[in-house]
């Protein structure tokens, strides 16, 4: 070839397979492309893609695979650090703990399915991000979930509720995963749209993480673990389109079916395989099924591959290469052997009674191509599905609608005085303050022995066997904050969730965010989206708590209507030494109560505004990040010097609930309060407003002294506001022209017994 000559480009050929449609605008359409994008396909292609190719193309291109409306303001995000191993990229991301250990975790979504079928939806959305955690070499250790639902007055809403507490709680307790928190909300704005996040953590030694690459030409694929079915087809397609009541029935198809039991037996073979070093890499087969995992595979060791799918185990007949490549049949992986070693890996599988088949081999031409005995129907560039789909920076307007509501006067709702026991029932019975202690009982939290800290307080927290270390982890937002101000309620989210942490000893480390918003094509939702990012960068970058991975779940709308925009964070922190573990409720009687941070008048948002007047106003309470950082050292300082007996953030409900929740920790026998507080405040907003930066503390009252010092060397505001008082006594707080006062029986029946009770309410019939 003479200087300047173009080297020759040779375009595969590939006819298309006898029974396929023909390509259209509207099957294209129905794709979820757009003209653009498919006319971008047929330049990178050379040619005009097959039906095959097409799916391919579509499923990978698709906003849950392709992050094409979310991936230029993701990079905003920090995501490095000295202690980061791993970040964003991988199956999870992973962070070095201490003591030669290594921490993987990460949160993923399955809301759609959920919607649509909840107990299947959440079943399989616990063993996808099971999955993520041991394919890194890790083995799992807890799980989290953060959900949201409607208000449970209607029965649809109550169904759902039910059908993905079950899920969830079933398949984490067959595989034997301790579920160590998470968070349960209930509001209007999630009525079309329940919101289902699964976080799990894994822990390893720092040699054994294995990273998911298809490395090494000539290299084995192999899939191994359940048959292939018909079940889950398209559904990454199905998690970036707007739901409606016609869809539902229609999507039902496109809902994988979970079976825990061997999701065990693949979870033991991963983990000898990854030990045994005859694999070279290994993927869960996830959104998009084989072809995400493979394409993903050969993208990140910028190799290609060749998959005959005809050689794929299947458990229906006659499935199309299309339905092969892109089912999202549960309990499957993709695993890359060492050629050569593929007899080790058959022993390993066999050993746990799991199928394994090879299908391929890894290649040197970077191309993904696929065959059916030795015929070719599928041949395309491997990068450009996982490098090359569009991404887009949109313009995002806010809603005057939203605007409007921000804007709202309150003062109205701060006029009530005197006697507010009334109002507080009504608040602490509220199904987002109640326990939900009849949620977590559904689920196993000790199975392991390592779970140091329960569900029913601030944090999760698993020892570190062999260490004197321990991971704490949380979920938190608040999405009437961020519907309402989403740079403000981001914020928030972030720092409360590093609260949450520091109360139980823990420093804030890292996170992983599930990011839930509507359809971002609407100038509205993509506003709140940046905003949102903006605002977690913003805080992220104070605290010093990079982020390591997560989900971004978009079109989460039915009928046109939005859910709140809700940026879930997902955190962990780590406790240096067991002996720092702290509790959450009152210790013992006459120990002081002293409150960190100052009271203020901030009603936007409140629990208290929707449980009473059916509001979602106001502007969120304003977060001040410097200050937040000060809080968090001056408790954790506390903490080590052995100076409080327990610590909780007030958050919903305020601090009336706050104190509330810290005197009922045992059910049993709760502790009486007797607290006067003399803020100048309206009653209302001293005892349920939502002001950020406050922490209620209690010590022995002769370390209060040190306690208030600590806090002022860190610039916090401190005051001593009241005593624990005996066990039995009433629950007695004063605000200068407000009250409230109820005796210890019926403070607890509202607060536990809430939730049971709504749930009772007969639910045989869906609305």
């Amino acid at each position: 070839m003479s200087a300047g000559e173009s080297p020759t480009i040779v375009i595969p050929f590939v006819s298309p397979r006898a029974g396929d449609p023909v390509i259209t605008s509207e099957l294209v359409a129905d794709h979820g492309l757009s003209d653009d994008e498919y006319e971008r396909i047929c330049r990178i292609m050379g040619r005009t893609p097959t039906f095959t190719e097409l799916g391919v193309f579509s499923a990978m291109w698709s906003e849950h695979c392709g992050y094409k409306n979310s991936k230029r303001l993701l990079q905003l995000l920090p995501t490095q650090a000295p202690w980061v191993i791993q970040g964003p990229g991988e199956n999870a991301g992973v962070i070095d703990v201490g003591d030669g250990y290594a921490l993987a975790f990460k949160i993923e979504s399955h809301n759609h399915p959920s919607a649509v079928e909840p107990y299947q939806g959440a079943a399989t959305g616990v063993g996808g991000i099971l999955r993520d955690i041991f394919t890194m070499g890790a083995r799992p250790i807890a799980v989290l979930d953060s959900l949201r639902f409607g208000d449970l007055d209607s029965a649809r809403v109550r169904y759902l509720f039910g059908g993905v507490v079950s899920g969830v709680g079933d398949y984490g307790n067959c595989v034997g995963i301790p579920n160590i928190g998470g968070e349960v909300a209930f509001d209007r704005g999630y009525e079309g749209n329940p919101i289902v996040n699964a976080m799990c953590l894994g822990l390893m030694k720092k040699e054994d993480l294995i990273t998911a690459s298809a490395s090494g030409v000539g290299n084995t694929l192999m899939v191994v673990g359940a048959r292939t079915g018909r079940d889950g087809i398209h559904g990454a397609t199905f998690a970036s389109e707007e739901l409606s009541e016609e869809s539902e029935e229609a999507s039902r198809p496109r809902v994988q079916v979970g079976d825990p039991f061997t999701e065990k037996l693949l979870l033991e073979a991963s983990l000898e395989l990854i030990s045994s070093g005859a694999i070279t890499g290994i993927q869960d087969m996830g959104a998009a099924g084989i072809t995400s995992s493979a394409s993903e595979m050969a993208g990140r060791a910028g190799n290609g591959v060749q998959i005959d799918v005809a050689r794929v185990p299947v458990r229906e007949p006659d499935m199309t290469p299309y339905e092969i490549l892109l089912s999202e049949s549960q309990e499957r992986m993709l695993v890359v052997a060492t050629k050569g070693h593929e007899h080790e890996v058959h022993r390993i599988l066999e050993k746990w009674e799991l199928e394994a088949e090879e299908i391929g081999e890894v290649t040197a031409d970077g191309r993904f191509r696929v065959l059916e005995n030795d015929a070719v129907i599928a041949d395309m560039p491997a990068l450009p599905l996982t490098e090359g789909c569009p991404t887009y920076e949109r313009e995002g307007i806010e809603a005057e609608e939203v605007r409007q509501l921000r804007e709202m006067d309150l003062t109205e709702h701060l006029i009530p005085n005197g006697d507010l026991t009334k109002a507080f029932l009504l608040l602490l019975a509220s199904p987002n303050v109640a326990s939900k202690r009849w949620i977590y009982h559904q689920y196993d939290t000790t199975v392991r022995t390592s779970t140091a800290v329960r569900p029913g307080g601030a944090s999760g927290v698993v020892r570190i066997r062999g260490t004197k270390r321990a991971i704490a982890a949380t979920t938190d937002c608040n999405g009437r904050f961020v519907y309402l101000n989403p740079r403000r309620g981001a914020m928030i989210a972030v720092s409360e969730a590093a609260r949450n942490l520091v109360c139980t000893g823990a420093v804030p480390t890292a996170i992983t965010n599930n990011l839930n918003f509507g359809n971002p094509l609407k100038q509205h939702i993509y506003y709140q989206f940046r905003e949102a990012v903006l605002g977690m960068a913003d805080a992220c970058k104070a605290f010093e708590t990079p982020v390591t991975g997560g989900n971004v779940s978009f079109y989460n709308e039915t009928d046109g209507r939005a859910i709140y925009p809700t940026p879930v964070i997902g955190m962990v922190g780590i406790i240096e030494d067991l002996s720092n573990i702290t509790p959450q409720s009152f210790q013992s009687k006459g120990d002081d109560i002293v409150l960190l941070g100052e009271n203020t008048a901030e009603m936007g948002g409140a629990e208290y505004l929707y449980v009473t007047a059916g509001l979602v106003a106001g502007e969120p309470p304003r977060v001040d990040l410097a200050r937040e950082r000060q809080l968090q050292r001056a408790v954790l300082t506390m903490i080590q010097n052995n100076e409080l007996r327990s610590a909780h953030d007030c958050s919903e409900g305020g601090l009336a609930c706050a104190l509330a929740e810290c005197a009922l920790g045992d059910e049993e026998a709760p502790f009486g309060v007797k607290v006067e507080l003399d803020d100048t405040l309206p009653p209302v907003a001293t005892l349920f407003a939502e002001s950020q930066g406050r922490i209620v503390v209690s010590c022995a009252p002769d370390r209060t002294e040190n306690v208030i010092k600590l806090a002022m060397d860190h610039s916090v505001p401190a005051r001593r506001i009241g005593k624990v008082g005996r066990r039995g006594e009433a629950f007695h707080v004063t605000a200068i022209a407000g009250q409230i006062k109820i005796d210890l029986v019926t403070l607890s029946r509202a607060y536990f017994g809430a939730l049971p009770a709504i749930m009772n309410t007969p639910a045989s019939s869906v609305e």
